[in-house]
């Protein structure tokens, strides 16, 4: 004899399904401890695809990156110069070179604490998509590295190909954001559910936008803002994001030179920190 359904089993059919949960996850800095668009330099460079001057030109700019990080503007001179950098590049040969070196030169920079993160995050059920500023060239192979299956990052033209110098999409600040929005009403994910994980105030935009957003090695700006808003902070040390300035065989000057354009970088840094904090004392 057939029952009617009782009011608690109606309800329960009603129910509207769970909308899946997302965590979007920045790279540079927050799952690795370098630049994605620097760590593969030395590579291209034994590979004869750029010169002493532009890899000693790349070191430096990877030294500035990793002791101070990058403003907005700079990120966009960063940008430029290393699309002029790749023009012409075969696109072959780059994923054959990442994903020859990628076990020697990303893997070992990745955060035990980040790859940790992205398993626990996978085992609650949650999306996991990573969403960055480098080319999608070289994160795509660090994503596999780390089994993640979507990646969301900047475009650079491609024809016959090889790379033409032209960005077709860039993901940096409000970029980065709306390309969460979209990606959310795309897949109806629960954006008060997700999270979003990034060490630099430029992604600020796209922390905001998630119900659960997290600073990871915050820079000052993003330290701040995390704190005045309640956000929560996570501190990432293995490995310990060591700057690794080039020898003299790799650009092909004297160690002497190098050693000296290290240290008044680092003097540099500290001295900056240093009158930072006497200006905030006496503004307090």
């Amino acid at each position: 004899m057939e029952t009617e359904p009782s009011f608690a089993e109606l309800d329960f059919l009603t129910m509207s399904p769970t909308k899946p949960v997302a965590a979007f996850f920045d790279l540079d800095k927050t799952i690795i401890a370098t630049s994605s668009a620097f760590a593969f330099g030395k590579e291209f460079r034994n590979n004869g695809m750029i010169t002493r001057q532009e890899a000693w030109d790349l070191y430096l700019t990877k030294a500035q990156y990793m002791l101070v990080g990058q403003s907005s503007e700079k990120m966009d001179a960063t940008r430029d110069s290393l699309a002029q950098l790749v023009k012409g590049w075969s696109v072959e040969d780059i994923q054959r070179i990442t994903q020859e070196t990628m076990r020697t030169v990303v893997t070992p920079a990745i955060y035990a604490e980040a790859r940790e993160l992205i398993d626990d995050h996978r085992a609650q059920g949650h999306d996991v998509i990573i969403i960055s500023a480098s080319a999608s060239i070289l994160v795509e192979p660090i994503a596999k590295e780390l089994g993640v299956d979507t990646v969301v990052a900047t475009e650079l033209a491609e024809e016959d190909g090889k790379l033409t110098g032209e960005i077709t999409r860039y993901l940096k600040g409000g970029a980065k954001a709306e390309a969460v929005r979209q990606f959310v009403s795309d897949h109806d994910y629960d954006l008060a559910g997700s999270y979003a994980y990034s060490d630099s105030a430029t992604d600020i935009p796209m922390l905001a936008l998630v119900g659960n957003p997290v600073a990871v090695n915050p820079d000052r700006p993003l330290k701040k803002h995390a704190l005045a808003n309640g956000w929560q902070t996570r501190t990432f040390k293995n490995p310990e994001p060591l700057i690794q300035m080039p020898n003299a065989r790799e650009v092909g000057i004297g160690a002497g030179v190098i050693a000296g354009v290290t240290a008044l970088a680092v003097a540099g840094v500290f001295i900056a920190r240093a009158v930072t904090g006497k200006s905030d004392k006496r503004s307090a």
